[in-house]
């Protein structure tokens, strides 16, 4: 690895780190050249603004999150299976230590900063990538019937949000494997009470 990349790597680590534990506005630019032992002017010469390297620390956590595979819909597997292996998945995502810490450091700037909720609304994670794909396809099988596929994909993971990141991400409760399984379980039934074509 080149000296440059080093350099640019210990800023990128230093930054995750004081982001994450005292956030982006209370972080200085004098604190991330002494914590990534380079100096100021190296952090400049690698990110022009600290709201660049904020740009740049998201992205780089966001490459490194474990998000399962894209799944696509087989008219040969029940329905309720292949959601509930959908389900398992974001949940995997959504309780993640990488993923909470990405979203720590985001909701402290978008509290501050609104329009950065609307592109990190943009940024398609976990099954967002291929949901609604899912769910056309199965539509077109005849196995669901959807009239908003858009507003459905929703419902299916905001449900999931709501029981799995918000508590997680805010110390509401301790979550187990048993509390999860029941919150998928719950979470495919009723979106199968809803959708599925009698």
């Amino acid at each position: 690895m080149k000296l440059t990349d080093q350099k640019r790597m210990q800023i990128l680590d230093a930054a995750e780190e004081l982001f994450h534990s005292a956030g982006v506005e209370n972080t200085s630019m004098d604190q991330l050249a002494l914590h990534a032992q380079v100096s100021k002017r190296t952090v400049y010469n690698h990110f022009a603004t600290k709201d660049e390297l904020f740009q740049a620390i998201l992205q780089r956590m966001i490459e490194k999150l474990s998000q399962g595979a894209e799944l696509r819909f087989d008219p040969n597997i029940p329905i309720a299976s292949q959601l509930t292996q959908i389900a398992r998945d974001e949940v995997a995502l959504l309780s993640s230590d990488a993923f909470l810490r990405v979203a720590k450091i985001a909701i402290m700037q978008v509290m501050q900063r609104p329009e950065l909720a609307k592109q990190m609304n943009e940024n398609a994670m976990g099954c967002k990538r291929y949901l609604e794909t899912f769910l056309a396809d199965a539509c077109t099988a005849g196995i669901l019937k959807i009239d908003d596929i858009p507003f459905a994909s929703k419902q299916f993971v905001f449900q999931l949000k709501s029981f799995v990141f918000y508590p997680s991400l805010f110390g509401l409760e301790q979550q187990t494997h048993a509390i999860h399984e029941k919150i998928i379980t719950e979470a495919v039934a009723m979106f199968l009470a809803r959708y599925q074509k009698r």
